[in-house]
């Protein structure tokens, strides 16, 4: 008996180990939507995978959740102020911990499209990081939600976002509010306050203090979210801003490259970058285009050489992922479209599948959200082809979105699960094998 169960367990210990995943932030874990989570279903059945539960007490706002452990921290709009909360997995239905206050409700006169919080909040450290619209940045325990600092990105760092496609402009510019997500890195918490004293702020991320501002690059803030990549040996911090791409060094806030853009980008900047090894891709809908640029660095200088600039993807605000050497996502001239990282090459494109929308990747698979319809689609990453392996349609639909706006979150993966929101609706489904 004795050998048997030994052999047993040396059986079950040599199978390969499912491998779950946190998601602590905008984008998953490296920011670049692509969760590192094994052991997904591949396929889905009729109809979709099974639905686990329905929240609908998630607020107003386009914030995606941030999930560490059994634990899903949101933002969303309750009657006249923001809100950042923490629900409790464990048990068969979400039970809401805490919420703590971020500031007033994000709005402005003639809003039709985003009202609430629009960024999703990053957790590291046993610490909650939340933005409002409106710049309020808070820091809260992610234990009980006690609140340990906050700045005011406008009041305290001179703050303005682009208000390029309009929004608010008074008595700060705002545009539709600040949607970058604030990052960690070591001690410090990277912020994009924009404006005239610097484009990007490092903060003591325990304190909230300021130790720099990067005041070589005083232009407003986009709505794109901050990338850390490695380059020539170099730790930088590269931002999207509507005039081109900067780095910036995160010791000190200063300037190592700057790219740019002729033209400028004439509209919203959302997207956030791809870095991939020493090239960097941007991309802006409405007609914008995108750009690829290479860095080359004898270890103290940054010379930067451009590969394209050009229309041929127009990615509005659902992004881009890069899966081997091709990248996916929508494009308004393509609709969903696979083309070579590098040389641009369109692998495939199209246009009738699914409408625009954000994309996450997870186990070898894209989960394409389209903003209009409420329908989810799992596709294989292929350069050759569009490989649908599955399709489902959302139970419900917000009728407190405001009547221009779309299902903008972006899907999230962690933990055998996948959450999608729609305003007030969080929905969560088994996509485990």
């Amino acid at each position: 008996m004795r050998i048997r169960v030994s052999l047993f367990l040396i059986a079950i210990a040599s199978l390969p180990a499912l491998h779950a995943d946190d998601w602590p932030q905008f984008r998953g874990p490296q920011r670049d939507g692509v969760s590192r989570e094994k052991g997904l279903m591949q396929e889905w059945p009729a109809g979709g995978p099974k639905l686990r539960w329905t929240f609908d007490g998630a607020g107003l706002g386009y914030s995606g959740p941030a999930i560490v452990g059994d634990r899903l921290y949101l933002c969303g709009a309750r009657g006249d102020e923001d809100f950042v909360f923490a629900l409790d997995l464990k048990g068969d239905e979400p039970k809401e911990l805490w919420a703590r206050k971020i500031g007033p409700r994000f709005t402005w006169k003639g809003n039709q499209w985003n009202t609430g919080p629009n960024v999703s909040p990053t957790v590291e450290g046993g610490r909650v990081y939340a933005l409002g619209g409106f710049g309020d940045l808070v820091c809260v325990d992610a234990t009980d939600g006690q609140e340990q600092w906050r700045v005011n990105l406008p009041r305290d760092l001179g703050g303005e976002v682009n208000p390029i496609g309009g929004g608010a402009e008074e008595p700060t510019p705002l545009g539709w509010g600040y949607s970058h997500a604030p990052l960690v890195d070591g001690d410090r918490l990277i912020c994009v306050p924009g404006g005239s004293k610097g484009l990007l702020a490092a903060l003591d991320k325990k304190t909230g203090k300021l130790l720099w501002q990067s005041k070589d690059v005083a232009e407003q803030a986009s709505y794109s979210s901050p990338m850390i990549a490695e380059i020539g040996g170099v730790r930088q911090i590269i931002q999207v801003t509507n005039s081109g791409i900067v780095g910036i060094t995160i010791e000190d806030g200063r300037t190592l490259w700057l790219y740019r853009r002729d033209p400028a980008y004439d509209d919203v900047v959302i997207a956030t970058p791809i870095v991939h090894k020493d090239h960097v891709f941007s991309t802006v809908g409405f007609q914008q285009g995108c750009d690829l640029i290479k860095l080359v660095t004898d270890g103290k200088k940054f010379d930067v050489e451009k590969v394209f600039s050009d229309r041929s993807v127009q990615n509005r605000d659902g992004g881009v992922i890069l899966v081997g050497d091709h990248l996916y996502g929508h494009s308004e001239n393509l609709g969903w479209f696979c083309r070579e990282f590098i040389t641009g090459k369109v692998a495939w494109s199209e246009r009738n599948k699914l409408a625009r929308g954000p994309v996450t990747c997870a186990d070898g698979r894209l989960y394409c959200l389209a903003e209009k319809g409420e329908v989810v689609m799992l596709v294989e990453p292929s350069p050759d082809g569009w490989r649908e392996k599955g399709k489902m349609k959302l139970p419900r639909e917000s009728q407190r979105r405001l009547p221009s706006g779309g299902v903008w979150t972006h899907p999230v993966i962690a933990n055998g699960r996948l959450y999608v929101r729609d305003q007030e609706l969080l929905f969560c489904y088994e996509v485990r094998k």
